[in-house]
């Protein structure tokens, strides 16, 4: 499991890294997620068509790291 909480303090310096992986996620996206784990759940649903189920699964899963 991902600690949720190292992600979101790290946040500008992961984010090359969640672009890398999601190359559909634009700048203003990962401004918004901020390291929130519910936030980036929804984007790879939104821009990758992914259910909940797919995307919260693909978030814990992210390759980054810490």
């Amino acid at each position: 499991m991902m600690n949720w909480e190292q992600v979101k303090g790290n946040w500008t310096q992961l984010q090359g890294k969640v672009k890398e992986q999601y190359g559909k996620l634009t700048d203003d996206d990962l401004m918004e997620i901020g390291g929130q784990k519910d936030v980036l759940v929804g984007k790879l649903q939104e821009r990758y068509g992914m259910t909940l189920e797919e995307a919260e699964e693909k978030a814990e899963k992210m390759n980054i790291d810490l």
